[in-house]
Formats: C-alpha cells, structure tokens, sequence
C-alpha cells in the first residue's frame, strides 16, 4: 500500500542506504591518490591534482612491508581455505549422509561452535599451541584457521549435500566405484557452487583478520596484510597518504578473487536453500 501510495519512496530509501555504505568506499578510495597533508586536512575533499605517489612509495619502499606481508597473506589464507575446503566437503557430505542420533549431534556441537567469538577462546588456543610449539609459527596460525572455521564449511556442505541424489553414489558402487572414488569423482565435482562459496567466505574472513595473526604469528616473525596496515602507522607520525594506499592494495587480491568465483559463489548461497 505505502509504494503504490508513494512509488518514489523505496528509491530514495535504496538510494541514502547506498550512499550511506559507499561513503567509506569513497573516503578509502580518493585518499590513496592525495598526499597525506590533504588527507589530513579534509578527507572528504577530492585530490587536487591526484598523484600516485602514495601507491609508488607503498610498492616501493626500502621495508618491502606491503610485500612480505602480501606475501604472508596469501600462504595462510590459500592454505587454510585448501584445507579447509577440503576437510569441510568430506565431513559435510559424511554428516548428510547419515541421520543417526550421533550425527546430528556432530552437527549441533560443531553449529555451537559458530556462536563462539575467536576472542573468547584465543587464551585457551594460544597455551594449546605452546604446548605444542606451534605458537609464533604459520603452522599454528593456519592450524588456528582451520580448526576455528571448519563448523561453517560443515554447514554449507552438509546442506548443499540434500540437493546431490543418493541414487548417484548406488549407481557408482554398483559399478564398483570405492567411496573415496564416489566422493571425489561423481559427488565433489557437484558441490563446485557451494565450494565457491565455503572459498570466498572463508578467504575474506580469514584475509581481513586481525587479531589472530597479531597474537598468533607475532608482529616479530612478520605480519599478514592486515597487521601490516597496523605496523604502517607511526608511533608519534603516521604517513595517512600511505596507509590508504596499502588499504587499497590489501583489497585488491581478495576482490579479484571473488569476481572469479561469483557465478558459482550466487548459485551456492541458493544451492541447499531451496531443497528438501
């Protein structure tokens, strides 16, 4: 009634909540090309000229920070989600597959476990991965990665799973297929939209983070993209003109990424929603 009353209405509301979260993207975005001065004294202002000096001196600096961290990022985060992905599809599939009491316990113990804040248990994580000598260490930091988000890969698997017939895996172990060639030559070739999803959610969560690489790695050992953004300000000065710009680079991988993979990431959001 209100829109056929007042059709202008959902438009100008669409249009201030666009605006409202495109301004960041616009702050972000038109710092990289002003020098810190100008971004200092009014970063809502256009750069006037624009300059890429930002950008040079983030690519180019004598502390290759923007490097060895991009560097960093880029091994966690493509291992963890690997492994992840991985571990995710099988457990997921196993789950779905079978519907005693005992796993739809599993479920519900590992859905618990998406309630609970990294924050919350990062102590108790930290004293696990001394005892065991992996604190300060990527291996502990992916390990980390990998036991925290694994609930939410379960999750998408399991239920893109109840759209995969059962009558495909009979056919294949009819014709002698093992399970493991069932799963990985019939089942997980169909899972590709739910996979792009578990990737691309993962892969931005685990490239964005923060916290748990500044205490699990150490700021010492080196710094992931994120951390590095937090060791490019000073302590007394801070350079804004470069921070922007490491920002907008940081970004730039992790977009690329989900622009390869949205067709299958939008199938998979709908993929397990829609069946029974």
């Amino acid at each position: 009634m209100t829109g056929s009353r007042a059709p202008w209405l959902r438009p100008l509301v669409a249009l201030l909540a666009g605006a409202f979260f495109a301004l960041p993207l616009y702050i972000a975005l038109i710092n990289v090309f002003k020098p810190s001065g100008q971004v200092a004294a009014n970063a809502m202002s256009p750069p006037a000229p624009p300059t890429l000096d930002n950008l040079v001196r983030v690519l180019t600096g004598p502390d290759s920070l923007f490097w060895s961290s991009l560097r960093t990022s880029v091994v966690v985060t493509s291992l963890s989600i690997v492994i992840l992905t991985l571990l995710s599809a099988l457990l997921g599939h196993y789950l779905a597959r079978h519907t005693r009491w005992w796993s739809r316990a599993i479920m519900v113990l590992l859905l618990c476990g998406l309630m609970i804040p990294p924050q919350v248990i990062l102590i108790p994580v930290t004293q696990v991965l001394k005892s065991l000598g992996l604190m300060s260490t990527l291996q502990g930091l992916i390990l980390f990665n990998v036991g925290y988000y694994v609930p939410f890969g379960v999750f998408v698997f399991s239920g893109f799973m109840k759209g995969v017939p059962r009558e495909l895996e009979e056919a294949a172990a009819i014709d002698g297929a093992t399970r493991w060639q069932t799963f990985w030559r019939i089942v997980f070739p169909l899972l590709r939209p739910a996979t792009a999803s578990v990737l691309i959610f993962l892969g931005v969560w685990i490239w964005n983070d923060f916290l748990n690489p500044l205490i699990i790695y150490g700021p010492r050992e080196g710094t992931t993209i994120m951390t590095g953004v937090y060791k490019s300000l000073g302590r007394y000065a801070a350079d804004f003109g470069g921070m922007f710009a490491l920002m907008f680079l940081a970004t730039l991988p992790i977009l690329v990424f989900y622009l390869l993979l949205q067709k299958q990431f939008v199938k998979g959001l709908t993929g397990g929603a829609t069946k029974g």
